[in-house]
């Protein structure tokens, strides 16, 4: 069914009764058809609620309404079961309302039943004939389907018309000792008054502008009247909106909040009232839980079992809790016995995990606390023999991450040497830049320490401790043993490079694979200069090509690391050290060999005269060192009943893995001095 909004006028009315009066009681609209239109009766009883407050007027007008032609106004309509239709009270009211009055008048005189339009008999000049024309018509929007209409959407008002549609009746007059209607009051005025045509004209002027400012007022009034309601309404969803938010944001328990929701929902409210409603419900649900507190330190964090475990292991083996479990008190474990039959159940030492043997339930495993806590040693350990010099090699070479066990190419950009003149009208040149590309793989270290039944059997906790401590120290050693070994392999003239040359030696390096970097005189301050001067004025990569060796400006660095054997140890300190100097007639620090570089000591290096000089990596890079998992070597533990080394060796393995690559990018930032011994 498909519903279009119609606009239709019906006419309702004609009259019963009789008297003068302001008010009439109306059958305002009957089931049946009007205008073409079938209303039926279900449908005339759901608009009940649209014919209150409807106003009427004088005569329909098809563009707009004049406050002049207001005559009346509906009130309580009300279902007629017996004539199928809607009664409603009539009330006159308006600058049109004496005419209303009037008409009324007239026609209820006779005191006849004028059916369905209107008549009167014996008033004058107005005939029944005449009268017939006079109805109520019903200005309505309704949706029909075909002509039936489905429902009254709106009514418009209802109007005192002539030739109405279809008719309804006046039913009987109302509040008839209310006293004389307006128009009978001008009448009898006029008439008392004996003034004539313009005396009646002056006087039904002057009322009609005083009804038109008391109309006036009450519009006014009644706008302001609903612009009021509306505004409160919306301050009350405001202020719902408010009271959820604040609730929400108060976390109060679930009685006391609703306990303030009772107190202000649905009204309109001050923010200052529920704030403060709020802080005492808050101070009342304080009060009554006082005494439930549990009075101590500030909680930062919730602890699970997990946790617990992982500290007692830590604490068993010496290792650092995390900062955030410092404060956790755990109970300790006697050993790794202990430890170990408590968190797996194997009692009988088969190597397996016993889940209705266990003490202690936890989603943490055995061989999970004991690798953790082993790693945290490795990397105290790395820390401590680090501020011991074991990791000098931090200080000359550049640490970077890769995410694959790829090739490392490590490439070397080439810089402008020098932009040429471009002469007017005249084309660019190309500019002649290259690069160096070196290459690397990474290599794999590591090993196991065996963690054997009869080493848990004996609680050898203190020896478990030292494996760790012994893998931190393994690893920091390779890596050192392998930036050192760059100095030192090929008889101290290093690995070979991409330009064919390697990496020390003492050909021009304006010829290809020469790099002018290595020397031969012992270490002094005096060689010291020489060596500065040197690498100061080395030549930056312009392109690996003839004509372009060597061609690149000056690096325009001094060396800021001194490497020594520790034979030199103390040389090279006094050398550099103003304070460390202890030579005759010192009598304040020689401020020339102060702040000119610092003594690296090379734990690998067994020559006692050889030496080597380095600039600031930060600077200028030369040596680098990658990593794949980290530059510390990890630590894993085998160790379920399903491993082949617990079931031939009775042991659970600690495994350490290390993988590396370190290369040379660029020899210019790189000096060696090979001393003959």
């Amino acid at each position: 069914m498909e519903e279009v909004l119609n606009h239709g006028r019906l006419a309702l009315g004609a009259v019963e009764g009789a008297g003068t009066c302001s008010k009439f009681e109306i059958l305002a609209i009957t089931a049946g058809v009007g205008n073409g239109w079938i209303f039926p009766a279900a449908v005339l009883q759901a608009s009940m609620a649209l014919w209150d407050g409807v106003e009427c007027f004088i005569d329909h007008d098809m563009k707009s309404r004049s406050v002049r032609d207001l005559a009346g106004v509906l009130a309580g309509p009300a279902w007629d079961d017996v004539e199928k239709g809607i009664r409603a009270e009539l009330k006159a009211l308006g600058p049109s309302g004496p005419v209303l009055m009037e008409v009324a008048r007239e026609l209820l005189a006779t005191g006849t039943d004028a059916g369905p339009g209107l008549s009167l008999e014996g008033r004058g000049a107005v005939t029944g004939k005449n009268i017939e024309r006079l109805g109520f018509s019903a200005d309505l929007m309704f949706t029909a389907d075909k002509k039936i209409v489905t429902k009254i959407v709106k009514v418009v008002s209802v109007d005192l018309v002539l030739h109405p549609a279809r008719g309804g009746k006046f039913v009987r007059a109302l509040n008839q000792m209310e006293g004389l209607s307006m128009a009978e009051e001008l009448k009898e005025k006029d008439v008392a008054g004996n003034a004539g045509g313009s005396g009646m004209a002056e006087s039904l002027k002057t009322e009609a502008e005083k009804v038109r400012m008391l109309l006036g007022a009450q519009q006014e009034t009644a706008q302001l009247a609903e612009e009021v309601k509306q505004a409160r309404a919306v301050r009350v969803q405001m202020c719902e909106y408010l009271l959820t938010s604040g609730l929400a944001s108060a976390r109060l328990p679930g009685p006391a909040a609703d306990l303030v929701r009772k107190q202000f929902a649905g009204k309109a409210f001050e923010p200052a009232a529920l704030h403060q409603a709020i802080e005492e419900a808050r101070k009342l649900v304080s009060e009554l839980t006082a005494g439930s507190v549990v009075q101590g330190p500030r909680i930062h964090g919730m602890f699970n079992s997990a946790d617990q475990l992982q500290a007692a292991a830590d604490d068993l083996l010496g290792a650092p809790r995390d900062s955030d479990k410092g404060a956790l008190k755990v109970a300790r474990f006697s050993g790794i016995r202990e430890m170990y039959m408590t968190l797996t159940g194997d009692y009988d030492l088969h190597g397996g995990y016993h889940g209705d043997r266990v003490q202690f339930a936890s989603t943490a495993d055995f061989s999970g606390l004991i690798k953790n806590a082993l790693n945290k040693i490795v990397v105290q350990k790395w820390a401590e023999m680090g501020r011991a010099g074991y990791t000098w090699w931090e200080a000359i070479s550049s640490v970077e991450h890769f995410n694959s066990l790829q090739s490392i190419t490590g490439t070397l950009i080439g810089t402008v040497g020098s932009l040429p003149t471009v002469a007017e009208g005249a084309e660019y040149t190309e500019l002649a830049v290259g690069d160096s590309p070196e290459t690397a793989i990474f290599t794999k270290y590591g090993g196991y320490i065996p963690l054997t039944m009869e080493l848990i059997d004996r609680d050898e906790t203190r020896k478990l401790a030292a494996y760790p401590r012994e893998l931190a120290i393994a690893g920091l050693r390779k890596v050192s043993e392998l930036v050192a070994g760059i100095f030192t392999q090929a008889s101290g003239t290093g690995p070979t490079m991409a330009d064919t040359g390697v990496l020390f030696n003492a050909t021009a390096v304006t010829t290809k694979g020469g790099h002018k970097n290595l020397l031969t005189t012992a270490l002094s301050a005096a060689e010291w200069e020489i060596v500065s001067a040197a690498m100061y004025n080395q030549a930056q990569l312009v392109k690996q090509d003839v004509g372009l060796y060597g061609t690149g400006p000056r690096i325009g660095l001094n060396p800021r690391y001194c490497l020594v054997p520790r034979a030199l140890q103390l040389t090279a300190k006094k050398m550099l050290y103003g304070d460390w100097e202890n030579a005759a007639n010192i009598h304040a620090n020689n401020l020339q060999k102060g702040n000119m570089g610092d003594v690296l000591t090379v734990p690998e290096w067994t020559d006692g005269t050889d030496w080597a000089a380095v600039v600031d990596p930060a600077l200028m890079p030369g040596i680098f060192v990658g990593e794949r998992f980290g530059i510390m070597p990890e630590v894993f533990i085998s160790g379920d009943e399903l491993s082949p080394a617990v079931f031939t060796n009775d042991e659970t393995r600690l495994k350490v893995r290390h993988f590396l690559a370190v290369w040379v990018n660029d020899y210019r930032p790189l000096h060696k001095s090979n001393v003959a011994g």
